[in-house]
């Protein structure tokens, strides 16, 4: 293609993409204030679920090319009214999702707090459906609400933009490992499976190899998993143990981050994060471990199954009622 046409067709790319989002929030605005009639109506008794019934009917028997307007789906959209009625800045967010998106998170997410922070991150990430679906399914609000209650005291000073970046677990249900697997395994496994590494990760995580070669001295060293984060403009050493988190495992990982401070961090970048993922964690040894520590490392679990949500609901209840 000519450079002359570029802009040419970076205007029509532009366009079509407001149009489609016009269309998107005129559609959600429609479905709000079709809810919004269903309520009043129900809450003052001038309707009840036959009436409804009949709505859908109707539109169907008379409007034919009016699709969407099944009895379930006018009660879809009462609901979505009702879930944000109270909360003008969310009824505002929600319009910048789809309505694909909007059902899954009203109808799946039981708090406010919830609900929010799954549309936020749609429109941040341009999640897709089923992108949205594993992230719920994996219960990431409660995993990452629990991962910005443990962020150490050295990790917030150094990145005051942190809350939401990393989690207290990760979930690979996705490598299909055996119990049984090892390191390399486990390693091999997240690099072939990088696009969905990158989706529980979170998307501004940008890899940057395995097995990354440090030289200090006369000595080869080498990181798990290296990223760069681009919100927090600092890279990231993972270090993978299959084993029970020990608490000598940090001096390892505090080594490697002095390395890549000195020799392979930026001037303007800040400086590195450590995650030490372990299959399995005593957290009071974590606290005891990371006390003293001035080095911005965390230490997380992996699963390697979806998780079960009313247990990860119980440990955010009992996170904030200690």
């Amino acid at each position: 293609m000519e450079q002359r046409f570029l802009d040419i067709i970076n205007l029509i790319k532009e366009s079509r993409l407001h149009a489609i989002k016009s269309v998107n929030a005129e559609l959600i605005n429609l479905y709000w204030n079709i809810g919004k009639y269903i309520h009043k109506k129900i809450e003052l008794s001038e309707w009840g679920d036959a009436v409804v019934i009949e709505l859908a009917a109707y539109i169907k028997q008379n409007e034919p090319e009016l699709t969407g307007f099944s009895d379930k789906n006018l009660w879809r959209m009462k609901q979505f009214f009702e879930a944000y009625k109270d909360y003008p800045k969310l009824s505002t967010l929600s319009r910048e999702i789809s309505w694909s998106h909007n059902l899954a998170i009203f109808s799946r997410c039981k708090t406010i707090e919830e609900k929010e922070f799954y549309i936020q991150l749609t429109k941040q990430e341009k999640c897709s459906y089923r992108e949205l679906d594993r992230h719920i399914s994996a219960s990431l609000f409660e995993r990452t609400i629990i991962g910005n209650a443990k962020l150490s005291k050295s990790l917030k000073e150094t990145n005051p933009d942190i809350e939401n970046t990393f989690k207290d677990s990760y979930i690979f249900e996705f490598l299909n490992l055996s119990e049984h697997h090892n390191e390399t395994e486990l390693q091999k496994g997240l690099v072939n499976q990088m696009r969905k590494f990158i989706l529980e990760l979170g998307k501004d995580f940008l890899f940057m190899g395995e097995e990354y070669k440090l030289q200090v001295g006369n000595s080869d060293f080498f990181v798990d998993l290296l990223f760069y984060h681009r919100g927090l403009h600092c890279l990231v050493a993972f270090e993978l143990k299959t084993d029970k988190f020990r608490p000598e495992h940090l001096g390892q990982l505090n080594f490697y981050l002095e390395a890549l401070d000195r020799d392979i961090k930026k001037q303007n970048e800040n400086p590195s994060i450590g995650i030490l993922l372990c299959k399995d964690k005593d957290n009071e040894v974590v606290e005891y471990a990371l006390s003293r520590s001035l080095s911005p490392t965390m230490v997380a679990e992996y699963k390697t199954q979806l998780p079960d949500k009313k247990i990860l609901q119980q440990k955010l209840h009992n996170l904030f009622n200690n």
